[in-house]
């Protein structure tokens, strides 16, 4: 077995039973990519006595049984599966990442942050949503009832979010912070800055399977019109291409 590309990882006991593993690398882009790629790898390997795994943007968190398995033994597995490399690891192989094309409508009523983020970045709006549009971002996690949680937002500097936060940001609402995106399923707060609206429904908790979209999917916002939204309809988001990596 070879080192993984993103070199050791650290692994650190979470309350009584969950371990948080994160990879100490100075570049955040390779941090981020660690992540998914030990997942992906753990996942694949998954021990005995693991309950769940939740994506973080740069750290996961693996719970445990504590009556099946101990934080010794799941941090003997973490680090095990660390050191395949991706070429060495087939039975991680065969992931699907599927690419999402999001209709976003960007305009004043929907996006009412657009406006202030774009005298933040010295940007026009109309540059700012172009700037949206022409980055490719993925999914790192899901967030709260599902919300995809993206990275990938290339504007000049990181957006601050909003020093006093909205208190009801409407569902399909596209927000962004830093160099993240995410679409807010449900009504609710946020402290984002929202600068559109997609009209596709992004989490139906009435089907078995609520979201299409999971975490390494890749992700496009296409502005379109409020007219181009109401022909939409208010369907589920589907993909618009698979691949399996």
């Amino acid at each position: 077995m070879t080192t993984a590309p993103y070199g050791a990882i650290t692994v650190e006991p979470f309350g009584d039973s969950a371990a948080m593993v994160t990879v100490p690398h100075t570049d955040r882009t390779v941090r981020r990519a660690g992540i998914i790629a030990f997942r992906d790898r753990f996942l694949a390997h998954r021990p005995q006595g693991v309950l769940d795994v939740v994506s973080g943007l740069e750290s996961l968190l693996i719970e445990y049984d504590p009556l099946v398995t101990a934080l010794e033994h799941v941090e003997y597995a973490a680090r095990l599966v660390a050191r395949w490399a991706p070429a060495d690891d087939p039975a991680a192989s065969g992931r699907r990442v599927r690419t999402f094309a999001v209709p976003v409508v960007f305009d004043d009523e929907y996006g009412p942050d657009l406006a202030s983020v774009a005298e933040e970045l010295c940007l026009s709006p109309a540059e700012v949503v172009e700037a949206i549009a022409g980055s490719a971002f993925t999914i790192s996690l899901l967030g709260a009832a599902m919300a995809p949680m993206m990275d990938g937002l290339e504007v000049p500097r990181p957006v601050r979010r909003r020093a006093e936060p909205r208190t009801d940001v409407a569902p399909g609402s596209v927000m962004i912070a830093g160099t993240n995106a995410i679409i807010q399923p449900f009504p609710g707060p946020t402290g984002w800055r929202v600068v559109g609206r997609t009209p596709r429904t992004i989490v139906d908790i009435s089907r078995p399977d609520p979201v299409s979209f999971g975490t390494g999917d890749l992700v496009r916002f296409v502005p379109i019109s409020r007219a181009e939204a109401e022909a939409l309809g208010s369907g589920l988001l589907k993909p618009v291409a698979e691949v399996t990596v």
